[in-house]
């Protein structure tokens, strides 16, 4: 981070319990073949997002909901181990944490996902707290309703990051400071426009600043002054892109809210999201500040970090 003080983000959202394969294909029904890999991590976009962060020196917290079972357990010491605080995971009696069961096809770079709901999410007084004593907020689909309704409660100033990727019912972007969707997401929502004309129209909604993601092709910026800034993919051997989403809006929110502009931010969360694509889940290869910063001054990348095996 390029200040002295890391700055205070809360993530608010889906937490997870993943277990991953690696497959040469997708099997057939009544099929059984060998996987390549087998990961088992914590998973969940706003939980994703959080480590992204917090491995690249941001002072992070978090706020979901798990079950009162092992999985939960697991789940939130996985966050603890991060140097996440996670006193606004709340532990729902009578229900399941979240878990996935996730086929990555090693050919054709495609994954299948059968997953169990998350508890729903309640912020609760220690939720709220930490929301209004933070510089940002960053909710994905889960996370939205409650963060929102909350922030238009309160006096603080916390900034609010949104992730766009998956469909959030009753979305309205007025009052988000950054709104971050994939292309194939603002589609959805106006129709297939060039990606200039769906960010002008992201932006009329209401956001302050809407970032485009487009996978490999990189990422494009507008914002509501009209400034536009676009920055290229990085290039990596990828193993899976499972959760590279999630750790671009990670990186974006740890840099912007350690002082780079957006015109800086964009490539830094670029590559942080590229060399997450390393590892087989979606966590494992996510790199340090000191590994992005590398990559943005020219050596190579550093090499991978191999994926837990099962156990």
């Amino acid at each position: 981070m390029t200040t002295a003080t890391r700055p205070r983000l809360v993530f608010a959202g889906a937490i997870t319990i993943d277990a991953i394969a690696l497959v040469g294909s997708f099997p057939m029904p009544d099929s059984r073949q060998v996987a390549h890999q087998l990961a088992y991590a914590g998973g969940g976009p706003a939980a994703t997002a959080a480590v992204a962060a917090a491995r690249l020196g941001a002072d992070v917290a978090m706020v979901g909901a798990v079950g009162q079972d092992e999985e939960g357990e697991r789940a939130v010491a996985a966050l603890r181990a991060e140097g996440i605080d996670p006193s606004g995971v709340a532990a729902v009696r009578g229900r399941r944490t979240g878990a996935s069961v996730i086929l990555v096809d090693a050919g054709r770079g495609t994954r299948a996902i059968a997953t169990r709901p998350v508890p729903d999410l309640e912020l609760g007084d220690t939720g709220a707290r930490l929301i209004d004593a933070a510089e940002w907020v960053h909710a994905d689909h889960l996370g939205w309703r409650s963060v929102h309704d909350h922030l238009a409660r309160t006096t603080a100033k916390t900034r609010l990051s949104v992730d766009g990727g998956n469909p959030i019912a009753g979305f309205t972007a007025t009052g988000a400071d950054l709104y971050v969707p994939t292309v194939a997401a603002l589609e959805e929502r106006f129709g297939v426009l060039s990606v200039d004309d769906l960010l002008v129209r992201a932006v009329g909604d209401g956001a302050r600043v809407v970032v485009a993601t487009r996978g490999a092709a990189g990422s494009i910026a507008l914002d509501a002054e009209g400034a536009r800034h676009e920055a290229p993919g990085h290039p990596v051997d990828v193993i899976s892109t499972l959760g590279a989403g999630d750790v671009f809006h990670g990186a974006l929110l740890a840099a912007l809210a350690g002082g780079l502009p957006i015109s800086a931010a964009l490539p830094y969360a670029n590559v942080a999201a590229a060399l997450s694509c390393r590892g087989l889940d979606g966590r494992s290869a996510i790199p340090t500040d000191a590994e992005v910063r590398a990559v943005l001054d020219g050596p190579a990348p550093a090499p991978p970090r191999p994926a837990e095996e099962a156990r």
